[in-house]
């Protein structure tokens, strides 16, 4: 996905477009809780944060890559997965 974002990221210069992507972890929404029924917390078990993220903190990294305040940054992908990826 980052080579794709890359690319991207590259080929929007000249219409000056900020791309890049967020890669959510295991997320408490209805839709898991749903799915998974009460084992929904078993996927915590897999997360160095050792819990689910709350929808709203997924909404404010996308609302942190939507705003001014990442006005410098494109082709990047944003992991907000309680550091999942990267540990």
């Amino acid at each position: 996905m980052s080579n794709l974002v890359h690319n991207w990221a590259r080929q929007s210069r000249e219409r000056r477009f900020r791309i890049n992507v967020l890669s959510p972890g295991p997320t408490r929404t209805p839709g898991l809780l749903g799915a998974a029924g009460p084992d929904a917390d078993r996927f915590a078990e897999v997360v160095p944060l050792g819990r689910l993220a709350d929808a709203d903190e997924i909404a404010e990294a996308a609302l942190f890559l939507a705003s001014d305040a990442s006005s410098f940054v494109t082709g990047a992908e944003l992991f907000a997965d309680g550091g999942y990826t990267r540990a």
